[in-house]
């Protein structure tokens, strides 16, 4: 390979890097967690500072540092995180789950619990459910105003 045509290779794979980085966030040790109790790691956003799951209960508790909004898909739904998320899990259930409200038809209303089944979630709020497909929840979103710009990568 000549040296232009492997330094604009290299050029080309740094570029690719970057411009992956700025479109992900970084997961944490809390999206995993929730991976691993069949969830995806979008359901929660990036701004995690630490959780606890307690291994007995399985009650669990989030810490977000600030409240959040996100925009959610597939509707654009508005969603606010409280500072502090919690509920109980299990694999493919969380419930009793306090912390997270959706704006929809005027009005807010608090998500109560989230069920997964093989490509689906399940959103509990009271008695009424709404559907939406996992692959929609892939990455952790940004709060809104909080997404690195290019330059601070």
């Amino acid at each position: 390979m000549k040296p232009h045509a492997a330094a604009a290779s290299a050029l080309a794979v740094l570029f690719l890097l970057i411009a992956a980085s700025v479109g992900a966030a970084t997961l944490t040790k809390a999206h995993h967690a929730l991976s691993s109790y069949g969830f995806p790691a979008g359901l929660l956003p990036s701004s995690v500072r630490s959780y606890t799951i307690n291994s007995t209960t399985d009650v669990f508790s989030v810490d977000l540092g600030s409240t959040c909004k996100i925009t959610l898909p597939p509707d654009n739904y508005l969603a606010t995180y409280s500072k502090v998320i919690t509920g109980k899990i299990v694999d493919g259930k969380i419930a009793d789950l306090d912390g997270i409200k959706v704006r929809a038809l005027f009005r807010n209303w608090a998500i109560t619990g989230i069920r997964a089944s093989d490509d689906d979630l399940v959103f509990e709020v009271g008695m009424v459910t709404a559907k939406y497909p996992k692959k929609s929840f892939v990455e952790a979103p940004y709060c809104e105003g909080s997404k690195p710009a290019a330059a601070e990568i």
